[in-house]
């Protein structure tokens, strides 16, 4: 078993907590129209219109939806791209 000083030593500890899951949230928004958040997921992200429908009725009902999920950074460019896009969009743990 491994302490956590031998981790902070090697750099280790930096490297597992980068390579946790994170998540994309698209939040809702009283701007956008249904059939462009639809659009955005299936042109950004390359959803089936089915799942991209989906998705957005998750944001239209309960307020959010998790959209994407990996590492931190692939996260931050996706929130970067959702407002590049117009939308409401934050990232988090996947655990939290």
């Amino acid at each position: 078993m491994t302490d956590a000083r031998t981790l902070e030593e090697t750099g280790l500890g930096e490297s597992l907590e980068l390579g946790s899951p994170w998540v994309t949230i698209v939040w809702n928004d009283p701007v956008n129209l249904m059939s462009y958040v639809t659009h955005v997921f299936q042109t950004y992200f390359g959803y089936p219109r089915a799942e991209a429908e989906r998705l957005m009725m998750l944001v239209h009902t309960e307020g959010k939806a998790v959209v994407a999920t990996g590492t931190r950074e692939e996260m931050e460019r996706h929130v970067e791209a959702m407002h590049d896009y117009g939308l409401w969009a934050t990232l988090t743990r996947a655990d939290a």
